[in-house]
């Protein structure tokens, strides 16, 4: 009976299905179908014999990977750019949705929403070379400026203690305007009657910001909160393998860059799959507690 229903209603919505379609396909053959690779993680994978001719060597990836010496380095290094990220980049777009859906010109407010969301469809590659470019120690606005000051240029690229702050404003600049866009839906949401009744209670702005703008979105803000808790430790090792160099490794070289150096450059393909396997489940652990941790406090969770 159940089957019929089903069946039924696909064929009286095959339009909607037929929609869904080409997204059930995309993720089926590029998210789905690539987790057969992951039994490379239990090889001493080459890649001219594939399976059949590669040894199968259990668990021992993992031991090479938990038990090396960029393990510590590669996992400290993620998790304090993922921090950053955290700290910085997850609540200014609320900041910046707040304070765009409360500007009064209508013309600042379009400026605004444009200006900050425009370097979100820059290629990375792009971003990556503004920034090298900007901070040269010879030829970079930053050290012209400090130039015309009487200062020193510094190499900003090479020094470690700069690299973290530089990516973090970078990842910033490019998707704090696209990242507020989910929050400025919800704003737009929220009932006007609940701003009227705290005007008439006598609360200012800031108050109606405070005790009905934050609440009303609260749900939107935990549920985009449990999903950046999954990309904590997948942060983005296409700009970082673009900024990054053997200077800034103690600080910059996060599990992702060093999957791809193990396999890409050194061919261990079963080390680097299997770095990249342990990235993917410390994620999922991740999730799973921040979703148990919201749903208790907050009685809002993704399921």
């Amino acid at each position: 009976m159940r089957k019929e229903s089903v069946v039924h209603r696909i064929i009286k919505d095959w339009d909607l299905y037929l929609l869904l379609l080409p997204g059930v396909i995309w993720y089926l053959m590029f998210c789905y179908k690539p987790m057969i690779g992951l039994r490379t993680a239990f090889y001493d994978y080459n890649v001219f014999r594939g399976f059949k001719g590669s040894t199968f060597v259990g668990f021992a990836n993992f031991k090479e990977f938990l038990g090396g010496p960029d393990f510590v380095r590669t996992i400290t290094n993620t998790l304090m750019i993922a921090l950053w990220q955290m700290v910085i980049c997850f609540p200014i777009p609320i900041v910046l949705a707040v304070a765009v859906t409360e500007m009064k010109s209508k013309f600042i407010r379009k400026l605004t929403q444009t200006a900050t969301f425009l370097p979100y469809f820059i290629s990375v590659v792009v971003v990556c070379g503004m920034v090298v470019n900007f901070l040269s120690p010879s030829t970079g606005v930053v050290n012209l400026l400090r130039e015309k000051l009487g200062l020193d240029a510094i190499y900003f690229m090479v020094k470690p203690a700069y690299f973290r702050p530089i990516y973090t404003l970078m990842v910033l600049w490019q998707t704090a305007g696209f990242n507020a866009i989910v929050y400025i839906a919800a704003l737009m949401g929220i009932d006007p009657q609940l701003y009227e009744a705290a005007i008439i209670d006598g609360a200012g702005k800031w108050k109606r910001i405070i005790h009905v703008t934050i609440p009303c979105i609260l749900p939107t803000i935990v549920t985009m909160f449990i999903m950046n808790i999954g990309k904590m430790v997948q942060v983005g090792y296409e700009s970082i393998l673009l900024l990054y160099n053997p200077s800034t490794y103690p600080v910059a070289d996060v599990i992702s860059t060093y999957a791809f150096r193990v396999g890409i450059e050194n061919g261990n393909y079963g080390l680097a799959t299997a770095a990249g396997l342990f990235e993917a489940l410390v994620a999922l652990v991740l999730v799973a507690f921040a979703n148990a941790l919201s749903k208790k406090l907050t009685e809002t969770s993704l399921w």
